[in-house]
């Protein structure tokens, strides 16, 4: 009888939920973020300067966290202008435990307790598996994986205490998928998916329902990081522009969606990937372009400011509001 009464039970949980993930995309509330501590890794270029600046307008308390000095001060300049009022920069190399631990500490006492945390670091080598010194792969997985550990471990009790709190893995399209000369990127960015999703169980198995999770997986975007990358086909997988991104990502984590495929269809990849033979698998990632995707990768070759400068809603210094 228990087991009958419970299968009814789940699907009518699955039904309700299946309904609420497509009325999502009408409407969904969006919670009040205003005066929450945010904190976001790599946040002197990029899409976490762009994220930065989202929230800031949004009233959040900002904690930047960038190895670059010369970028993260640039990033609490460019938040302080467009009137942010309480912006703390660090200087963190997230692929050191320790430094991560102290930096942790020094935020928990100079501002206090982080109430979104964004996982945003990342590098990528772009290399073939074999030409790529041991050094490049073990600091991929230190940047992309292992710096999620020691944030979650730094901030997260204090969310799990208080029953409130948001981390945010920003993952990638190649945490689903595997792509050539991306072997230690995908690794890490596969982990990454994996450890979000598992913390977010713990969560849940802990009864911490007020701490949410949000995996995010962009296609390639637009920021310098995959400079010379090219897709075969833009009009089904562009690479994408950074403030079409962040703004989704900032709207999803203010949903507190758990997923964010940017762009959608890569769901209905994820699908096809899971019930088609490997052969055929094989043919679809040469049609869609996925084994030239990297031919041409040059990476960051120039200041990624330039770019950002150029995008709607961030003018370059000395320039009038």
């Amino acid at each position: 009888m228990n087991f009958f009464l419970e299968t009814l039970k789940i699907i009518f949980l699955c039904i309700y939920y299946l309904m609420e993930f497509f009325l999502s995309f009408i409407y969904a509330k969006k919670k009040n973020v205003a005066g929450e501590i945010v904190l976001i890794t790599g946040a002197g270029s990029g899409m976490g300067r762009l994220m930065a600046l989202k929230f800031a307008r949004l009233g959040t308390t900002l904690v930047l966290w960038d190895i670059n000095l010369e970028g993260i001060k640039e990033t609490a300049r460019l938040a302080r202008k467009i009137g942010a009022v309480r912006v703390h920069d660090y200087i963190c190399d997230c692929s050191k435990r320790q430094e991560v631990y102290q930096v942790a500490g020094q935020v928990k006492k100079e501002v206090g307790d982080v109430g979104i945390l964004i996982n945003n670091a990342g590098i990528i080598t772009g290399r073939m598996f074999l030409d790529t010194p041991d050094m490049l792969l073990e600091k991929s997985i230190q940047v992309n994986t292992m710096a999620h550990f020691w944030t979650v471990k730094a901030f997260v009790p204090a969310m799990v205490a208080s029953n409130h709190g948001h981390v945010v893995t920003v993952s990638s399209a190649a945490g689903y998928y595997g792509v050539n000369k991306m072997t230690d990127y995908c690794t890490s960015k596969f982990a990454a998916v994996g450890f979000a999703e598992s913390l977010a169980l713990e969560m849940m198995a802990m009864k911490k329902n007020g701490v949410k999770s949000t995996i995010i997986c962009p296609y390639l975007v637009n920021t310098g990081m995959f400079e010379g990358c090219e897709t075969k086909w833009p009009h089904l997988l562009p690479i994408i522009d950074p403030e079409y991104a962040v703004e989704r990502i900032v709207s999803g984590i203010l949903r507190n969606e758990r997923y964010i495929f940017i762009p959608r269809s890569l769901q209905l990849f994820n699908v096809v990937k899971s019930i088609v033979p490997a052969k055929t698998l094989d043919i679809l990632y040469d049609y869609f372009g996925i084994l030239k995707v990297m031919n041409r990768f040059k990476g960051r070759t120039k200041n990624t400011d330039e770019y950002i400068y150029r995008t709607k809603s961030i003018k370059p210094p000395g320039s009038l509001d």
